[in-house]
């Protein structure tokens, strides 16, 4: 016969030991070799082989770990395909047919995968051992695959990095030791290209504290680009969930590719260079020559096409690069020669002191208007930038700051919306609203613009106009200072225009309430400090003091320190070169205080150093009146200093750090974002758990699993609870959450009692009874009251657990609808309430008792006092039954029924066979959880008993007392759910 079928290996039992010896090394060279050269899985001792006579070549047909696995193969074979085989003449065709068929069931068993990429078969080869090896559920996208080199210690394992949309994974098994990581996105701290001694160039990923090296990468540049992606992303879809509403290959991490995620990253970086709406996507790229007619020759470069917007940029980025709206295209020409009027603009000019140079600079815009063209199709080159560092004219501020920043396009694409926002947000009120209006009369009050109504009316319709813009950011500091000057400068509409290109692309993430944006950036400018003034490093090795000392700098872009007509000349070169012109500032301030820093003896004496030399900056070719000046700088000590001219300090910050590229600064960023967001969170976790009586290293693993269930139910959907009720502007302990499904998954695996068949009823009433606020989710801090507790406090939990949720709990209104200071009232008046005392509990009725009792049994159930329990439950039960008797006895002398039933054990052990709903709105949170199984013998005449009667009895049983006080081994239920919790499948 033309097909021969191998087992690879024998049985060990049937070969002697020397045999079974050799085949065990062999066993380890081939499951070594097959890990390394991309086989589908570790050694598998057996195999069936296809192979063709007169052929060196075998085709692996399948494997198995077990000898049962194996002849389940060979059986389907020999029904499937065997019996097809007689039909073949030649063995060509028959190792044809085997080949196809095979192919075509691994094709077919692929499909479900969704695989787009570029070698499909590969892909799911990749796909069938991600899937095997780390056991993630179904749901979770494989995104990419590379060979690489993972570093334990000084010895490297050769294996495969698998990169998924929630997960990085690697595998290796080499001679007989497997090593298996799996790190999710979230819980990375660092990620950065590194090179040392040992490893030329790695990719080095810092999480939970520890260090993680991957080399020999055959692609490493791409590996850590779509590493970097994938962070960003992560942290994107779980913190703001609205980032990815234009990006339908991102929108649903199901459907998140390669080929998406760097279309992706090209389309950013093409709005970022051009300043583009961030609607626009970057469609197709074409090397190109451009005629350039200021210069009279053709330019290298690439066309960049979007929807909306023809972009050129030549080879290096620098010499040349326009942007053309299609709006624009017919009639282009006439626009060059249109001059935009400012007169509405609140700018106070004495038309008696204006200088020369400011008419030079004028004369010399004009010139570069005619040479390279005016308005949005105006070509961006070397000479625009030397010209913005010798600073704008005064009357060009307002239509280039537009140009240069995109608002142009932003405000021609929406005409009429800025005035639909004022008449929506005219007559509002809300926390923005107020904070706006506490600050109206802080912006710039020195300047003559803002000592008239008139300014102070178009400050309040931009800021309020924005806050409903954007109610995720809203109103926050530093907006009505950078407010305030583009106002000076811009129509009231384009100010918000301004407004809106600052706070929503130019300073992504600046304007809340953690500010995470100027941190990163703060990051990104400690990083610039070390490579660029080593000497300053040396003396002050902590730069902390820096990123404290510069947040206003990124926050007001050096408005709030230096006089206002210095500022403007910052705000000109902000408008053109973005985030990179501050940083580059910033270490020109630093590298001219260089020696008064260095000598200086604490932090104390450092800021007043910063401080003296941002009061001696003046513009001298500023036509602002006297007075304003002098009301800048102020009349005291400080302004006696030597002057530098702002114009002077720019141009040295040019010219010594101009060389930093906006892609590093980029890149940075992201790679600093990690840190700074799991550093922001870290820091909230441990003010909170300082607060908390529990044992610290325990509760910072209970958060840990806490904030995994919370990522798991946002992994594989957009529409989970936790995401569509987000709230960015809580602390991240309040911003994890967890519907039902997701805390019943963690309450299964952390109970601290075995609830035997009711665990679905009671981690219903258990969910019910800490969701506070009635909102249908949990945070962290209404979750770990779980697990802490005295006897006394463990009694009156379960005890609450039976009675219906209205007794003891306030509702809010769902989440999203709550008006912001009634929740802080309440959450202010919830601060200062005295604590529950067992006293302020309502009495439990019959039915509930009775249910209690129920649950007590459970709970005892399995345990090695079981019986002694029972008879303690019993006997509780049956005391409390009997005092009930007596006192109604005492007031209403009848012959009560026979309740003695109700208080053995084999009644108790009847457990509700009534199983919860899916989600505890479909409950009736009216009842006491619709428990209707205490029979027909339940009397007319209703009893009820206190907790403080239920206690009473209950201390009084030496085996219930020590069950409840003994201590819950909490370690390791808290290793063994962080080892199951990933290996649940997502539809639990």
């Amino acid at each position: 016969m033309n097909l021969m079928f191998v087992f690879s290996l024998m049985n060990v039992e049937q070969e002697s030991w020397l045999k079974s010896s050799v085949l065990y090394i062999a066993g380890l060279l081939v499951g070594t070799l097959d890990t390394v050269l991309d086989s589908t899985s570790k050694v598998a001792p057996y195999r069936i082989l296809h192979h063709t006579p007169d052929s060196q070549v075998y085709w692996s047909i399948a494997c198995g770990v077990t000898k049962e696995e194996i002849v389940q193969h060979w059986d389907w074979l020999q029904q499937n395909i065997m019996r097809t085989l007689s039909v073949f003449d030649s063995s060509e065709d028959i190792t044809s047919f085997v080949q196809g068929k095979i192919r075509g069931l691994i094709a077919e068993e692929g499909k479900t995968s969704l695989v787009l990429e570029d070698d499909p078969e590969k892909f799911r080869e990749a796909l069938l051992r991600f899937e095997k090896w780390f056991e993630l559920p179904p749901e979770e996208k494989l995104v990419t695959y590379y060979s690489c080199s993972y570093w334990k210690g000084k010895v490297p394992c050769q294996g495969w990095l698998y990169l998924s949309t929630n997960f990085l994974c690697f595998y290796s098994y080499l001679l007989g030791a497997e090593v298996k990581l799996v790190i999710s996105w979230d819980e990375i701290w660092r990620l950065e290209k590194t090179t040392n001694v040992i490893l030329t160039e790695s990719i080095h990923v810092l999480a939970h504290g520890e260090d993680h090296y991957f080399s020999m990468l055959l692609h490493l540049n791409e590996t850590f680009v779509i590493m970097e992606q994938l962070a960003d992303y992560s942290i994107k879809r779980l913190f703001d969930k609205e980032a990815f509403k234009g990006e339908p290959a991102l929108s649903d991490p199901l459907q998140i590719t390669k080929r998406g995620l760097e279309a992706h990253a090209k389309s950013a970086q093409f709005r970022t260079f051009f300043r583009l709406p961030k609607e626009e996507n970057l469609l197709e790229v074409h090397e190109s020559f451009l005629w350039v007619p200021f210069s009279h020759f053709n330019t290298l470069g690439k066309i960049c096409l979007s929807e909306n917007y023809l972009c050129f940029a030549s080879q290096d980025g620098s010499q040349c690069h326009i942007i053309i709206p299609m709006r624009e295209v017919k009639w282009i020409c006439e626009k060059k020669k249109e001059l935009i009027n400012n007169t509405d603009c609140f700018l106070y000019l004495n038309l008696c002191v204006g200088q020369l140079k400011e008419k030079m600079k004028e004369q010399s815009w004009n010139i570069h208007f005619s040479e390279y063209g005016r308005g949005t199709s105006m070509f961006f080159t070397r000479k625009t930038r030397d010209l913005i560092v010798r600073g704008v004219p005064e009357a060009l501020r307002g239509e280039l700051w537009m140009l240069f920043s995109g608002a142009v396009n932003d405000m021609a694409t929406h005409p009429g919306y800025y005035t639909e926002l004022v008449e929506q947000s005219l007559g509002t009120s809300t926390l923005a609203t107020d904070e706006i209006e506490r600050d109206l009369h802080r912006s710039l009050p020195e300047h003559p613009a803002f000592q008239s109504d008139t300014g102070i009316s178009a400050l309040r319709r931009v800021l309020t106009a924005y806050a409903y813009r954007n109610p995720k950011i809203g109103y926050c500091q530093a907006m009505n200072i950078l407010t305030s000057v583009l106002l000076l400068y811009a129509k009231e509409e384009e100010a918000f225009w301004l407004l809106v290109a600052v706070c929503e692309r130019m300073l992504p993430d600046y304007f809340n309430r953690r500010i995470i944006g100027a941190l990163v950036d703060q990051a990104v400018f400690e990083d610039l400090i070390r490579e660029n003034l080593p000497q300053l490093v040396e003396h002050m090795t902590d730069l902390s003091f820096f990123s404290s000392v510069s947040l206003s700098w990124f926050l007001t872009l050096f408005i709030s320190v230096l006089p206002i007509e210095s500022a403007v000349n910052v705000v000109d070169c902000f408008f053109y070169d973005g985030i990179k012109a501050i940083l580059q500032l910033g270490l020109a301030v630093l590298d001219y205080n260089m020696e008064a820093l260095i000598s200086c003896h604490d932090d104390a004496e450092a800021v007043t150093i910063l401080n003296k030399f941002f009061d001696s900056v003046t513009n001298k070719d500023s036509p602002l009146p006297p007075t304003v000046q002098q009301a800048s700088v102020g009349n005291n000590d400080k302004a006696s200093h030597l002057n530098v001219d702002i114009s002077e300090l720019i141009r040295e910050a040019y010219e010594k750090y101009g060389n930093i590229r906006l892609e590093e600064v980029e890149s940075s960023r992201k790679r600093n974002k990690l840190c700074v967001i799991q550093t922001l969170e870290d820091t909230t976790k441990q003010n909170v758990v300082s607060d908390l009586k529990f044992n610290a290293s325990h509760l910072d693993e209970l958060y840990n699993l806490f904030k995994r269930q919370h990522f798991r139910s946002c992994y594989w959907t957009m529409q989970s609870p936790a995401l569509l009720h987000h709230d960015p502007s809580l602390a991240y302990l309040e911003q994890y959450q967890l519907g039902f499904q997701q805390f019943s998954v963690l309450f299964t695996l952390l109970e601290p009692w075995t609830f035997c068949a009711t665990k679905s009823t009671l981690s219903l009433w258990v969910f019910r009874l800490i969701d506070e606020n009635q909102d249908g989710l949990i945070n962290f801090k209404e979750f770990y009251t779980l697990y802490y507790g005295s006897f006394t406090n463990k009694l009156k939990f379960l005890f609450k657990l039976h009675l219906p949720p209205g007794d003891f709990h306030i509702k809010l209104a769902g989440r999203g609808k709550v008006d912001l200071q009634a929740y802080l009232k309440q959450w202010q008046n919830e601060i200062l309430k005295k604590e529950e005392t067992i006293k302020d509990l309502p009495r439990i009725n019959q039915t509930q008792f009775i249910q209690f009792s129920k649950t007590l049994y459970n709970i005892f159930h399995g345990d090695p006092e079981e019986e002694s329990l029972y008879r303690a439950v019993a006997h509780v039960t049956s005391l409390l039954l009997r005092m009930e008797e007596v006192g109604r006895r005492l007031q209403e002398p009848s012959s009560p029924p026979d309740f003695a039933k109700l208080a053995s054990p084999s009644a108790a052990e009847e457990s509700s066979t009534e199983e919860a709903s899916s989600t505890p709105e479909s409950s009736d949170t009216s009842s006491s959880h619709n428990i209707q199984d205490t029979g027909p013998d339940i009397p007319e005449v209703q009893w009820s008993f206190s907790f403080e009667q239920v206690l009473a009895s209950l201390l009084n049983e030496p085996a219930i007392v020590s069950f409840f006080e003994r201590p819950v081994d909490i370690q390791t239920k808290l290793g063994q759910a962080k080892v199951a919790q990933l290996k649940l499948k997502a539809n639990k």
